[in-house]
Order: structure tokens, then sequence, then C-alpha cells
């Protein structure tokens, strides 16, 4: 039988793990709606105890909140949701404290970790370049709610830990990120045609990780 999974949050994101489930060998145990799951309440070991695996896609302002409860409910989670990271030593603290699994990620894309690593390469080059400006602009489907998005978040923040300490540029919209020294322009972009492929990501996740550790995983 395969891993019994509940999903909080049923927004573009859910939908599309509930109808990848099946091939990743994932049951749908229980979906968990914004409508019945105001603060959280929804999230017990009661509503939980056929469920094996949480995933997690929300809004920024639930998924702390969400997260919480799911510790405290002694179910291992997946959290997709992005823009709740300042609240990240809290989650941390708490899983550790309650001995609970949870693994979170600004992206599940296996293509943008190693853009990212390109990208955080490209910044060591060119912090010593001071002629040179960072700036990183994306553009997104209509349905996108956050913006800038976790993920150009994290890619300005790989930049700067990556010694480029001048202000990095982010503009709303591919994932393009550049440096510029009057009409010349270096750029790297990304964009993303491989949607569900994330999303099987999460679910790969699901499968691989949390049966075997218990501990907070980036």
């Amino acid at each position: 039988m395969g891993l019994r999974i509940a999903i909080v949050g049923y927004g573009k994101m859910g939908r599309s793990i509930e109808r990848l489930a099946a091939e990743q060998d994932c049951e749908v145990a229980r979906i968990f709606r914004s409508t019945e799951n105001a603060n959280a309440v929804a999230l017990n070991r009661d509503s939980l105890f056929a469920t094996d695996v949480v995933i997690e896609f929300t809004m920024p302002q639930a998924g702390p909140q969400n997260l919480l409860r799911l510790i405290e409910a002694g179910v291992p989670v997946v959290t997709g949701t992005t823009g709740w990271f300042a609240e990240l030593p809290q989650i941390r603290e708490v899983c550790e404290s309650k001995n609970g699994s949870v693994v979170w990620g600004s992206n599940f894309s296996v293509g943008l970790h190693h853009f990212r690593a390109t990208v955080a390469e490209a910044a060591r080059r060119f912090a010593r370049e001071e002629s040179y400006d960072a700036w990183g602009w994306e553009i997104h489907h209509a349905a996108k709610k956050d913006a800038p998005s976790g993920t150009l978040l994290a890619l300005a923040g790989d930049i700067s830990r990556s010694g480029y300490a001048r202000p990095v540029s982010r503009q709303k919209g591919l994932f393009r990120i550049s440096r510029d020294r009057g009409r010349a322009a270096i750029a790297r972009s990304r964009t993303n045609f491989r949607k569900r492929r994330s999303q099987c990501n999460s679910l790969d996740a699901v499968r691989h990780w949390l049966r075997r550790f218990s501990q907070i995983f980036r």
C-alpha cells in the first residue's frame, strides 16, 4: 500500500498534487480547504489519524500556523508555501523540541536548484566587478499570488550570501538574473516549462525522506 497523504490547501498546487498522487504511489486520505481550516483549527491528531504525511501548499499568512499545528499533531510535513521564512527559527525550534519532521523549500524544481548554484557562482565572480549591478526580474502566470515570489527572494539571498554586497533590484513579473554595465549586459534566464515536475518532486520528498528522518530539512 502506498503512503496516505493529506493535502492542506486546495489551490492550484493542491489540486495538481491530488491529481498526480497515484502516479507516485500515494493515496490522498484527506484534503483540508481554507474554508474549514481558518487559523489551522482543522489540523489535529484526530483529523490526521489516517495520514502518513501532509503536503502543505497555502499562503504565507497561513503557513506557519499550519506547520506548528502539524508538528504538534506528530505528522511529518512537506511544505511548498513561501513568504513565511522569517518565522523559520521558531518553526525549527518547535520541530526539534517535538522531534518532528518538516521538509521545506522555496521551490521543489531540481532545475531551479542547479540554476541557483549557477547564480551564486556568478555573484561570487561579479562581486569584484564594481561597475556591474545585479537585478532580478520574473514573469508568472496570472494566478500567481505572491510577488516577488519566494524563488526570486531565494535567488536574491543566494547572490548576497555569495559575497555580492551591493543591492539586488527585484522586479515583479522566466526568472531572469542579470548584471549590467551601461549598455553591456550579462543575463542568466530560466523559464519553467516543467511545473508538473516540481509538483512530482514534492511527492518524491514525501516518499523518500520523511519516513527516514525526524528533523527539519531544506
